[in-house]
Parts: structure tokens; C-alpha cells; sequence
């Protein structure tokens, strides 16, 4: 096995650990069904990567995102393919949606049915955050996914936006044909897959991974619309995110400041209006779950940085640009209170700066 393809390791001089970040078992055996698709020899897979088979087959399992990652990169590795998974036919043959594809099927139209989704993403994967954004020719549907000590692969984020899609069309029983399609990552040197794949125009090196369908296309009713259906498919993801601990003002709280981040530190009265709260009854609720909404912009932060500095394409001044920071020397400071470290320091923990890989334990 190559020396880079090993189980990851919290990295020394962390002082603070991030939220553990996991993936549905379910919707991970859809993905190594896939791979055993894409003619990889998935025991061996999953034996290298230190995975116990039994467990996926638990009732609810969860896996932790860094142990997703990795599975990843040694699928990407044994294939010798970086465009694994990217097929329309195998998008739509072995996801597994579960409960929540269920609930979208019983929407009313295209619409309702990702509004479903962005509801309930985190039963399938509390490490990606799928969001929705109208604008005049449509609806752009973003995913944002949150690694843990390693970068997300982007064969994972092309693969999952590939069966957002596919499921679109399944629902829809329409060939649906995206307006644009964004990716952060720079474009490869030959992209004719992943054009014949979404079958749209591709953007590279955009801010955000994100795919636009029209406005005619998110009105389209479903042929399984079953209104009382919905309701009870509804009532058991409820319950399963309250498993999660998904339903809390403070996870809802952590979700709104990563999405204002960008634009600067947000305010607690615009994250408040932002979820349809009074500014007074957010804070009712963040004590009454005896947190404060500093400490949550702070997690908030250590986590996002945890990520971008995985990931080498971001300069320290980018990131430090995309985590609301004034100046580079106050998230210079945050670092060092985060992680015992100063974010360069940190991000060479991380990185093997002689393969530019990042760094796997023994």
C-alpha cells in the first residue's frame, strides 16, 4: 500500500478538538457499492482503510467523516481514476437516500422536495450542508462539507452533487438539464467527463460548489406526491435528528454564522433574523442550552479553519478572509488559543510538504 494511504491521526499541539463530523453507514454502503461498480476490490478497501465490515450493518451506524476521506483516497489511488464515480448511471444506481429520499418523493414539487433535503441533510450526512438559493433563472443548490483533520476529496464533493441531480431526476421522472455548474477546485486537465456528466456549463476555482436548475424545473410537480406520507416520513426524521442532536438553536445558530462568515464576523441580531428569531428570544434559548453566542462563532471558527487549512489551495490570508477576521494577526492569535500553534505551524502539521499529501498516521 503507498506510504500516504493510511488511517488519519489527530495531529500534536491541538489543544481543542472539533465536533466529530459523521456520514450515514447506509449512504456509505451505496458509495462502496459503487466503488465495487467501478471495478475496485472493496474488502481489501475497507480492510486497508481498518474498517470493521460488521459495523456498517449496525442499526443507525455512523461513520466519522475522516475515515470516509480516506477511503476515498485510496479508492481514488487503486483505481488510478480521478474521476471515480463520475457517471450518471452510477449516481443513480447506488445512492441510498433512505428516509429522506422517501420524504422527497412524497413532496409536492422539485422545490418542496430540496427544501426536504436541506432539512434533513445531516440524517444523511451531518459533515455536508446542502443550502438553496433563488435567484431569477432558478435555484442554485449549494453543498458545503466539513472535514475533520483531512480535506475532502473532491471526487466525494462531485459524486455528491452528481446524485443530488440524478435524484432530481428520479423525482421528477424528467432529463433534467442543469444552467451552470461551480466547483472550487481548479478544473482538471481533461473535463469532458464531468461535462457529459452534468451536461451543463462548469465553472472552476468558483467561491462555492454549487448547481443551478431553473425556475421551471424546481416548479415541477411529483407524480408521488403523498402529502400524509411526507408527514410521517417528516416525524421519523425528526426523531433521528434528535438523535443527532441536530435540532438545537445552537446547531442552527453554528450553521447560520458559517454561512455569514464570509461576508464578516456576523452579528447576533443578523443571525437571529436570519433564522426567524427575535434577537432576545436567541438569547433566551442559547442560555437555556447554556451556551453563548461567542462561544459558538468561536467553534464555528476553529472548525472552518481545521478545514481550510487542509486544504493548500487557500492562502493564511484567504483564510483568514473567509473566517470573518478583520486582520490576519487576530486569526494569527485565534490559532494559537485553538490549536497551540500559529496557522502555519498548524497547516504544516497537516500537509506532508514532500509528497503534498495530507499527512496519515503510521
Amino acid at each position: 500500500m503507498p506510504h500516504a494511504q493510511r488511517r488519519p491521526q489527530r495531529r500534536p499541539g491541538c489543544t481543542q478538538q472539533p465536533e466529530l463530523r459523521t456520514s450515514s453507514a447506509a449512504w456509505l454502503e451505496g458509495v462502496l457499492s459503487m466503488f465495487e461498480a467501478e471495478g475496485l476490490d472493496v474488502p481489501s478497501l475497507l480492510r486497508d482503510a481498518g474498517f470493521d465490515p460488521d459495523s456498517l450493518h449496525r442499526q443507525n451506524a455512523r461513520v466519522p467523516v475522516d475515515e470516509i476521506s480516506v477511503l476515498w483516497q485510496l479508492a481514488v489511488a487503486r483505481a488510478g481514476k480521478p474521476t471515480l464515480g463520475l457517471h450518471r448511471d452510477l449516481a443513480a444506481t447506488h445512492s441510498k437516500l433512505g428516509t429522506v429520499g422517501h420524504a422527497m418523493a412524497c413532496s409536492a414539487d422539485l422545490d418542496a422536495a430540496l427544501t426536504r433535503l436541506t432539512r434533513y441533510m445531516a440524517v444523511i450526512s451531518d459533515a455536508t450542508a446542502f443550502s438553496m438559493q433563488p435567484e431569477a433563472r432558478g435555484c442554485w443548490m449549494t453543498m458545503e462539507h466539513t472535514g475533520g483533520s483531512l480535506p475532502i476529496p473532491r471526487q466525494r464533493v462531485e459524486y455528491a452533487l452528481l446524485t443530488v441531480l440524478m435524484q432530481c431526476q428520479w423525482l421528477t421522472r424528467r432529463d433534467l438539464q442543469p444552467m451552470a455548474l461551480e466547483f472550487v477546485y481548479p478544473p482538471p486537465a481533461d473535463d469532458r467527463l464531468h461535462s457529459e456528466a452534468f451536461g451543463c456549463p462548469i465553472r472552476y476555482n468558483a467561491p462555492v460548489n454549487r448547481l443551478l436548475l431553473s425556475a421551471a424545473d424546481m416548479a415541477m410537480p411529483l407524480p408521488t406526491y403523498h402529502p400524509t406520507l411526507g408527514e410521517m416520513q417528516e416525524h421519523l426524521l425528526d426523531d433521528q435528528l434528535n438523535l443527532l442532536g441536530q435540532t438545537t438553536t445552537s446547531s442552527l445558530v453554528c450553521a447560520e454564522i458559517a454561512r455569514r462568515l464570509q461576508q464578516g464576523e456576523p452579528r447576533r441580531q443578523d443571525v437571529a433574523a436570519g433564522l426567524g428569531l427575535a434577537e432576545r428570544t436567541l438569547q433566551r434559548r442559547l442560555q437555556e442550552e447554556s451556551v453563548s453566542f461567542q462561544s459558538l462563532l468561536d467553534r464555528t471558527r476553529r472548525e472552518l479553519a481545521q478545514q481550510y487549512l487542509a486544504e493548500d489551495r487557500h492562502t493564511l490570508t484567504d483564510v483568514a478572509d473567509m473566517l470573518g477576521f478583520v486582520d490576519s494577526s487576530n486569526f494569527f492569535r485565534a490559532c494559537k488559543r485553538w490549536f497551540g500553534l500559529p496557522p502555519a505551524q498548524y497547516r504544516a502539521r497537516i500537509w506532508d510538504t514532500d509528497t503534498n499529501t495530507p499527512a496519515l498516521a503510521h
